[in-house]
């Protein structure tokens, strides 16, 4: 009983209006993202929050993430980045499946991001959605972007603004003409030490009340780190420990629902080749 409970609660966020938080906000986003207002802990996957973060990656990189939802076995996302440094900025490619056979959502995602000076980063994405909803809605796609804006106000202190699906695209153009909600976050990170940063960001998706997403990480040792951090509007709790040796890091992490329970996530994510340094 507790299954069919769950997995109607998450369809229910699956219609079409509400299908953007469902597969561009996995659960443990807030873990995967925290990098996004850093310049010493961004990563390729932290780029998927903002596109303009792309400006400060160095080096080519993939990754790769699952993570089974409330631990049902029909509500698995699996995800994968790969990210490479071009002159001074970086290009990106991120996709995403969410489901199973008879109802999932994919995303496949291009982005770029670019310095513009010392202090400013910009970036833009450009998003391909997929819907099947055999028994309700059928099968349905849409193409839609976003931008982003970076700000390194000290060496320590960066702020952001994003902005997706601005142009409100629709999954069809019915007379009901169900859109894709907005999604505008303002950001702040703070990277205090080597070992140290934390962060903070407002969001606000159409139809859906403020959240606040807030984290740190805290390097124990040269090759472990810590993260953790809530959603306030789900009040989603999120904690993890990662591992880096020779290129390589591997995060396993969960996330807690009061209601819903366990959500855990498996991350892979190597980086090679020469490190970058972008000329502005």
């Amino acid at each position: 009983m507790k299954s069919i409970i769950i997995i109607c609660f998450v369809w229910m966020g699956w219609v079409p209006r509400g299908a953007c938080q469902a597969l561009t906000q996995p659960i443990g986003a807030r873990y995967l993202g925290l990098g996004t207002y850093s310049t010493r802990f961004v990563d390729v996957y932290a780029t998927r929050n903002n596109p303009a973060a792309l400006a400060q990656l160095t080096q080519t990189a993939v990754a790769l993430y699952a993570e089974r939802r409330f631990l049902q076995d029909d509500l698995n996302l699996y995800t994968g980045s790969l990210g490479m440094p071009v002159g001074n900025g970086a290009f990106a490619l991120h996709g995403s499946y969410f489901g199973f056979n008879l109802q999932n959502q994919t995303q496949l995602q291009l982005a770029y991001g670019r310095k513009l000076g010392t202090k400013v980063d910009v970036g833009a994405a450009f998003d391909y959605r997929g819907l099947n909803q055999a028994s309700i809605y059928g099968n349905t796609r849409v193409l839609t972007g976003s931008v982003g804006l970076m700000l390194h106000l000290s060496p320590k202190i960066s702020a952001g603004l994003y902005a997706y699906n601005p142009i409100r695209a629709a999954w069809s153009k019915s007379e009901q003409q169900e859109r894709l909600p907005s999604r505008y976050t303002l950001g702040m990170g703070y990277d205090a030490s080597e070992k140290f940063f934390m962060s903070a960001e407002l969001e606000h998706e159409e139809g859906a009340n403020l959240n606040v997403n807030a984290g740190f990480q805290y390097r124990l040792l040269p090759q472990f780190f810590v993260r953790a951090g809530i959603a306030t509007l789900t009040t989603n709790y999120f904690v993890g420990i990662g591992m880096e040796l020779s290129g390589f890091r591997l995060d396993v992490a969960t996330s807690y629902h009061p209601q819903l329970g366990l959500s855990p996530g498996l991350l892979l994510l190597t980086n090679f080749g020469k490190k970058t340094t972008p000329t502005p």
